[in-house]
Formats: structure tokens, sequence, C-alpha cells
């Protein structure tokens, strides 16, 4: 996944979906990246809480979960 840097504040992040969310199956999470910051959402619940980590815990997590 391929995430573009956003200007940082929540009305101009720039969200990406999961590749394994589609409109016609089960969706997931969505990401945005601002500098030094990575988002997360869940893409059902776009208004819900969402997650903020560093860019290297996310780059850890992703690096974690293509190993499994």
């Amino acid at each position: 996944m391929t995430l573009k840097l956003s200007t940082g504040d929540d009305v101009t992040l720039e969200w990406t979906k999961s590749s394994y969310s589609s409109n016609d199956g089960p969706q997931c999470v969505e990401v945005a990246a601002t500098p030094g910051t990575v988002h997360i959402r869940d893409s059902k619940d776009k208004q819900g809480p969402q997650l903020a980590v560093t860019a290297s815990t996310w780059a850890d997590f992703v690096s974690y979960a293509a190993d499994r």
C-alpha cells in the first residue's frame, strides 16, 4: 500500500482504503499519512474512533503483518 501524505488536519486527510476491501465484500481499514504520523480508521465507521501511530510504528506493523 502506498500512502499519500496529507497536510495533517482532520479536514484534509487523504484516506486510502485497504486493497483487501471491496465494494461488494467486507470492508476493513483506511489509513491517512501525515509527516511522521499514520492515522487509521474503520472504513465502515468513518466518523468513529481513529488511531494515530508514528510512521516507524506503522512500518513495523506492516512488516509484521506481511510475515503472517
